[in-house]
């Protein structure tokens, strides 16, 4: 063969086929075959096999995205209906006490308790009229616009463990690494997308600089606070007004503290208890448990004490005889008691007169029963009492106010999560489990197929398979977020079954959490109370495998 022919059969060589080889390869790929020290012959074979390599190549891939469609289509038709091993899968107890850290009952000798949240069982209408009351106080007061006077609390709009983002005017819900929900940010009232998620914070993950703008509302006052929030930012940006998103806060903050603090909202209670307070023989059955076996029962409260007095009455009124009081159930009363600086401030007790409404003035040393204290200090609490941390357990609802201290203290923790209850009986749903497990089974198949399809491929086959498996999850994982909350889904758990920031704060600051105290009486006051041994992060998360859906 002639050098003129060789050189013929290398131009007939169609070089689209050649060139999309070296273009995945890169500049640094197998370009040796135009080295001018290779003959024109050698170069020709050269492309030629990697020709040959990139048909065996593109071959594979077609055979792999063929075999990963089939399993895919396999996939789809076991989700016509659910399957009765889902349907046989244990249900989780929506009244169980779940755990973190192991606990002792036997060892457990004194029970404090926080009021509001968790001794108190408050109604729905709370948050509205908390809402209402602080709105109030921002046009009458701060002089906001009286057009904000319209607003109306959304009950399906907000959910417990939020942050807000006080530079940015962003409400956040993150997972349990920090990073923002993709479907979890709203600005005002207006869900951001993930690009302006990404235009606003360059990434969804969160920076420890970024992160100290952040304010959590974590307290089951922050429903009504959140609201608020979202809805001035969105009223300033409907109107075309300029505002700086960290006064937002702090005025809503402060309208907020003020509903508390100003008593505002104990009087409204109190005026017409039936509507806002929740009447619990249960609870009393549980503290008198607690006194028969031998335990020493404190209660330790941010609320003035006419109001804590005013609340137990009337959800005791029914239980207790006539000639009892509920402070006889405990050794020790403190009210406004100003959690969090309760535990690292030095404050002095001051014994209240609750028949002057006001403070005595002598040194208070020793606590005694039917007597009512205020404010104080942990360190003081401690040297009065004599009571050791490890044998002393405080139940709360606030994660940083309530629960933080104590557990730095050495205490033991319960947190009371009451949306617990309604959440673990939308995961105990066969439906809800359908759905978590198919998209486990969407999530594998996609693991497989980016493991296995180079990036670099781009048949219409590879781009057909890869939006129908993202939006067979996308569809799995908004019809599980539905069956929460509409805005941002469940407050433990992302959209992706993975546990949230606030389960984080959760297993840092709780020993044991479940959705209220009097649960503990379905338990032996000795119980050993164990982190089950096959846990990953919180326990009562049980996982539906995708294993349940394949057929033999």
């Amino acid at each position: 063969m002639t050098f003129r022919k060789i050189l013929s059969i290398g131009s007939t060589i169609d070089r689209r086929k050649v060139f999309p080889y070296v273009a995945r390869e890169g500049f640094g790929g197998s370009c040796r075959g135009f080295n001018s020290t290779t003959s024109p012959e050698e170069s020709v074979i050269k492309l030629e096999e990697e020709q040959r390599k990139i048909e065996n190549e593109d071959s594979f891939f077609e055979e792999e995205i063929s075999k990963l469609r089939r399993e895919f289509t396999a996939a789809k038709q076991s989700f016509l209906k659910i399957p009765e091993a889902v349907k046989a899968m244990p249900k989780m107890n929506p009244e169980g006490i779940y755990v973190n850290k192991n606990l002792r009952l036997d060892s457990i000798q004194v029970y404090g308790f926080d009021y509001d949240y968790t001794l108190a069982h408050y109604s729905s209408n709370l948050q509205n009229l908390i809402y209402d009351l602080a709105k109030e106080h921002m046009v009458n007061e701060l002089r906001y616009p009286e057009s904000c006077l319209e607003f109306k609390y959304d009950s399906t709009f907000p959910i417990r463990g939020l942050y807000y983002d006080r530079q940015k005017g962003c409400l956040l819900k993150l997972d349990f690494f920090g990073s923002i929900e993709p479907d979890g940010c709203y600005f005002g009232r207006q869900k951001l997308s993930r690009k302006e998620i990404e235009e606003i914070y360059g990434t969804r993950h969160i920076g420890r600089d970024q992160a100290r703008g952040l304010v959590g509302l974590m307290d089951f006052f922050c429903f009504s606070e959140a609201c608020l929030i979202a809805d001035v930012v969105q009223h300033f940006v409907d109107a075309k007004l300029e505002f700086d998103a960290c006064y937002v806060y702090q005025d809503v903050n402060r309208a907020i503290q003020h509903v508390h603090r100003s008593g505002l909202v104990h009087r409204e209670i109190l005026l017409d208890p039936q509507r806002y307070l929740v009447k619990n023989s249960q609870l009393l059955r549980f503290l008198k448990m607690l006194k028969e076996n031998g335990k020493r029962l404190f209660l330790l409260t941010n609320s003035p004490y006419y109001f804590v007095d005013g609340g137990m009455r009337f959800m005791l009124e029914d239980s207790l005889g006539h000639r009892d009081s509920w402070k006889d159930l405990f050794d020790v009363v403190i009210a406004k008691a100003n959690k969090p600086e309760f535990y690292t401030s030095e404050h002095p007790f001051r014994c209240y007169d609750k028949e002057k409404d006001t403070l005595t003035f002598t040194k208070v040393d020793s606590f005694f029963r039917n007597k009512v204290y205020y404010h104080g200090c942990l360190k003081s609490f401690l040297e009065i009492t004599k009571w050791n941390g490890p044998e002393v357990i405080y139940f709360g609802d606030h994660l940083f106010s309530d629960l933080r201290g104590p557990s730095k203290a050495g205490w033991r923790t319960a947190a009371i999560i009451h949306e617990l209850e309604s959440e673990i009986q939308i995961q105990n749903k066969d439906d809800y489990r359908f759905e978590q497990a198919k998209f486990h089974i969407i999530q594998e198949l996609l693991g497989k197929f980016h493991a296995t399809i180079n990036n670099s491929y781009r048949s219409d086959a590879y781009m057909s398979l890869l939006e129908d498996l993202n939006e067979d999850r996308k569809k799995a994982r908004c019809a599980m977020k539905r069956m929460f909350n509409r805005s941002f889904g469940a407050t433990f758990l992302t959209d992706t079954g993975q546990e949230s920031a606030f389960a984080y704060n959760i297993h840092q600051y709780a020993d044991v959490y479940t959705s209220k105290p009097e649960n503990f009486l379905l338990y032996p006051p000795e119980a050993w109370l164990h982190v089950p041994f096959d846990i990953k992060i919180m326990p009562h998360h049980l996982k539906v495998p995708s294993s349940l859906f394949k057929t033999k």
